[in-house]
């Protein structure tokens, strides 16, 4: 037995110990391989995080900026349009008291008559 086993390649007297403490060894250097990737891979997933960080507070800015010109923008047309509404408002007005000024039966008439008609409306 002893022959066959020196052909085959094998010293007739490997240890078996030295084989746990052979493969003890490459199983920490795995390990240790297995960590300084985990290591690596944290800190680079740290510094994507930074950089997301740093594009999300800009495009908050930019968005922050935009918004804040399309307000002002909004606010300048209301105010606009606001003062346009005034303005027509007080022509109707002035046009409303020179007509009453100028046809005073007329309008005591129809003032008349409009309440008539609500009268009627309120009384169903």
């Amino acid at each position: 037995m002893n022959e066959s086993s020196t052909s085959s390649g094998f010293s007739p007297s490997p240890s078996v110990a030295q084989a746990a403490q052979d493969l003890r060894a490459a199983a920490e250097g795995k390990i240790k391989d297995l960590a300084e990737q985990a290591f690596a891979a944290k800190d680079r997933a740290l510094e994507g995080a930074a950089q997301l960080r740093d594009i999300t507070a800009e495009k908050a800015r930019e968005a922050r900026a935009v918004a804040t010109e399309k307000a002002a923008y909004l606010r300048d047309a209301a105010q606009e349009q606001w003062d346009d509404t005034r303005e027509r408002a007080r022509e109707w007005h002035t046009q409303a008291e020179d007509y009453v000024r100028e046809h005073p039966t007329k309008c005591v008439l129809g003032a008349l008559g409009v309440g008539f008609l609500i009268g009627l409306i309120a009384r169903r």
